[in-house]
């Protein structure tokens, strides 16, 4: 069992083949995650960072625990987030999921977050890491129903 999701995302991903790629996993996800788009901010880096982070946080639902997606996160196996998330599940929370854009995010976003997770150390386009979320997402709600779509020890 998976807790009900949110995913604060920099940027519009409508008509794109990223986007359509969350939708399709996103789809098959009970509770469906809830997709909010925050407009991308204009100035320096130091700018952008803070007002997207400032929208983030604004939208951030109360009582919802985040998830802040960086870079400098912790890289999970596909088993541990699962396992992260029935923690979340079990105790009733709502995981919150923050993805920044081109700048990233605020450290004021880094900073609230419960828990920082990475997809590796690679940059990965905004867009993308959505589809990838809701792909991990997808694959820990199959975890955890015992279902085979994960392959655990294929190497």
């Amino acid at each position: 069992m998976i807790p009900p999701l949110v995913v604060l995302a920099v940027g519009r991903g409508r008509g794109s083949a990223e986007q359509a790629l969350f939708d399709r996993y996103a789809a098959r996800l009970r509770p469906a995650p809830r997709l909010v788009e925050i407009a991308e901010a204009r100035g320096g880096p130091a700018q952008i960072r803070r007002r997207e982070g400032e929208a983030i946080l604004r939208a951030l639902p109360a009582g919802a625990d985040l998830i802040a997606l960086d870079l400098g996160g912790e890289d999970l196996a596909s088993a541990a987030f699962a396992a992260r998330l029935a923690r979340l599940a079990e105790a009733g929370r709502t995981a919150a999921f923050a993805i920044g854009g081109a700048e990233g995010l605020d450290r004021a976003v880094l900073d609230r977050a419960a828990w920082v997770f990475a997809f590796g150390r690679a940059t990965w386009p905004h867009l993308l890491v959505r589809a990838m979320l809701a792909e991990q997402l997808y694959r820990a709600a199959s975890l955890l129903a015992g279902h085979p779509y994960h392959r655990a020890g294929r190497p």
